[in-house]
C-alpha cells in the first residue's frame, strides 16, 4: 500500500492529510493563522508563517503514518488569487495579498466596463474583480510605485513555497489561470494582460502542468529523492477530491467562503460573465463561480449577536424554526464575486417581523448563503449544462440540516465523502496520477472516493423566498 501527503494551503489555515491508493485516509494535521486587515480593504498573510504552517502539518502528519516507506509523494493544493513581490535573492517585499483583499476595487472597476476587460476576461478566464492579481498589480504599481520598480517577481503563496522547497519559480496551470493573466487557450502568459500591468513574463513564475514533479528539497527529516507534484488550485482539486469530474457532477464547497463547480473539457465562455473558467488538466477545465460570504457570514452573525453560543448550537438552532418565516438575508458581508462580481455590494436583511427572534435571523443567514450559492448553479447550467448531482464538502457538511436544506433549495440530491477535505483529498489524488499509481483522474472515483451520506431533496419551500432574494439586489444595487 503505497500513500501520498496532500497538503492545502488556505486562507485560515492549512491541512495536511495522508491518503492511500485505496482511498483511506491515514493521518490528518491542521495549522491556522491570522490574517492582517485593515479599514482600506486590506487582507494579507505572512508568508513566512504560511512557511511554517506548511512544514508543521506536513512533519505532524508523516509521524502519525505507521509505515513511512509507503510515502510516495507529496502534492500541493492552494487557495488562488494571492500576489507577493519578492525581489532579486527571493526576498519579501510584500505580504501575501489574499482573494478577499479589496483595494483594487477602482482599478477592476474601470477595467470591467472596458472592451480590455471583455477581453482579458474572454482569453483568461479569470472575472475582472479585486480578487484578481491581474487588478492587484494595477493597484501596486499605483500606490507602492517602489516596491513595484524592485520586484523581480510576483508570484502567489504556492509559488513562495515551492521556492523555498526548491529554489525554482513555477506555478501550476490551475493557479496561473486564476490570475487574470494567463491564456487558457494556448497555455502561456497573455500579453495583453501583462502590458496592461506594466510587467514581462520574467517577472512571473515557469507555467508548468499540474502533474509537474520536482525532487532534491530543501527540508531536514524528509527522504532526499521523495518527489513533490506541484498539483493545482484549491478549487480544481476540490472537484478532483469531491467525484465531481464527469459531465453534471457538481461540487458544492463552503469553508470561509464558498463555491460551485462544474468540470468540463472546453472553457465554455459566458458572454455575461458570471462564472470563471480554470485550467485542470490541458483537458478539463473547471467552471463555476465563487462567493466570499461562506461560513464566514456565519461566524460573524454568531460572534456578534449569538450572546457566546458555539457555532454548533446557533446552526442547529436554526432548525428548531420551522424556517425564515418571510426573513430573507443578503449575505455580501465582504462584497461578492459570482455571479454579480460586485465589491460594493453590501448585507441586508429584509422583512423583519416582530415574531422573529435569534433563530430566524441564523436561518435566514443560512438560507442567504444558499441562496447564493443556487444563484451561482443557475449560471452554471445557463451556461455549461444541467446539474446532475451536487458533492458537498466544506465545514458545512457537519450540519446534516443544512445539508438537507440544500438538497431542497437545488432540488438536487446532495452527496457527502468520506473526508471533508475535498481540496487536500483532490491533491493526493493529482499526485497519485503524476507518480502513475493510478491510470487516469476519472478511475479515482472507483478506487479514492467513497460516497458516505446522500440527501434526496424533500420539499420545494424555498421558491418565494429565493424569489425575493434575487430581486432584493437588483432593486437596492444603487443604493449600496
Amino acid at each position: 500500500m503505497s500513500y501520498i501527503i496532500g497538503i492545502d494551503i488556505g486562507t485560515t489555515n492549512t491541512k495536511a492529510v495522508a491518503f492511500t491508493d485505496t482511498g483511506l485516509m491515514l493521518a490528518d494535521a491542521s495549522h491556522s493563522y491570522t490574517a492582517f486587515t485593515d479599514e482600506e480593504g486590506a487582507h494579507e498573510l505572512d508568508p513566512r508563517q504560511l512557511w511554517d504552517a506548511v512544514l508543521k502539518v506536513l512533519l505532524e502528519v508523516l509521524s502519525r503514518t505507521s509505515d513511512q516507506k509507503g510515502l510516495a509523494g507529496v502534492s500541493f493544493s492552494c487557495a488562488m488569487h494571492s500576489l507577493i513581490a519578492v525581489d532579486q535573492q527571493g526576498e519579501l517585499l510584500t505580504r501575501a495579498m489574499t482573494w478577499a483583499d479589496s483595494r483594487s476595487k477602482s482599478y477592476a472597476d474601470r477595467l470591467k466596463t472596458s472592451e480590455a476587460g471583455r477581453l482579458i476576461y474572454q482569453q483568461t478566464g479569470t472575472p475582472i474583480h479585486p480578487m484578481s492579481p491581474l487588478c492587484k498589480l494595477l493597484w501596486l504599481r499605483e500606490k507602492e510605485p517602489d516596491i513595484f520598480l524592485r520586484a523581480a517577481k510576483f508570484i502567489s503563496i504556492k509559488e513562495y513555497i515551492w521556492w523555498k522547497l526548491f529554489g525554482k519559480y513555477q506555478v501550476d496551470y490551475s493557479l496561473a489561470s486564476a490570475t487574470g493573466l494567463f491564456d487558457i487557450y494556448h497555455f502561456t502568459w497573455y500579453k495583453e494582460s501583462l502590458e496592461l500591468a506594466g510587467i514581462r513574463e520574467d517577472h512571473l513564475s515557469e507555467p508548468v502542468a499540474c502533474v509537474h514533479i520536482e525532487k532534491g528539497h530543501r527540508l531536514e527529516g524528509i527522504p532526499g529523492g521523495l518527489p513533490f507534484i506541484i498539483g493545482g488550485s484549491d478549487g480544481c482539486l476540490a472537484n478532483l477530491g469531491s467525484n465531481a469530474v464527469k459531465p453534471g457532477e457538481t461540487a458544492l464547497t463552503i469553508g470561509t467562503s464558498g463555491a460551485i463547480r462544474m468540470t468540463t473539457q472546453s472553457p465554455t465562455y459566458d458572454p455575461e460573465e458570471r462564472i470563471f473558467r480554470y485550467i485542470l488538466t490541458r483537458d478539463l477545465y473547471v467552471c463555476g463561480g465563487a462567493t466570499n460570504n461562506g461560513g464566514g457570514a456565519v461566524q460573524w452573525f454568531v460572534s456578534n449577536f449569538g450572546g457566546g453560543s458555539p457555532v454548533e448550537d446557533m446552526v442547529r438552532s436554526a432548525f428548531d424554526v420551522a424556517g425564515s418565516d418571510g426573513l430573507v438575508f443578503l449575505p455580501y458581508l465582504l462584497g461578492e464575486r459570482a455571479p454579480i462580481w460586485n465589491a460594493d455590494a453590501r448585507a441586508l436583511f429584509f422583512g423583519i417581523k416582530a415574531s422573529h427572534g435569534q433563530a430566524h435571523f441564523m436561518r435566514a443567514v443560512l438560507e442567504g448563503i444558499s441562496f447564493s450559492l443556487h444563484q451561482v448553479g443557475a449560471s452554471l447550467e445557463e451556461t455549461i449544462g444541467p446539474i446532475r448531482h451536487i458533492y458537498a464538502s466544506g465545514g458545512f457538511t457537519h450540519s446534516p440540516q443544512w445539508l438537507q436544506m440544500m438538497a431542497d433549495i437545488f432540488g438536487r440530491t446532495v452527496y457527502t465523502t468520506s473526508s471533508a477535505d475535498a481540496s487536500a483529498i483532490g491533491a493526493c489524488i493529482m499526485g497519485a496520477y503524476a507518480l502513475g499509481i493510478i491510470p487516469g483522474l476519472y478511475a479515482a472515483a472507483a478506487t479514492m472516493i467513497r460516497i458516505k451520506d446522500s440527501y434526496e431533496p424533500k420539499q420545494d419551500v424555498y421558491g418565494t423566498s429565493y424569489a425575493t432574494y434575487t430581486e432584493l439586489y437588483r432593486r437596492r444595487k444603487d443604493l449600496m
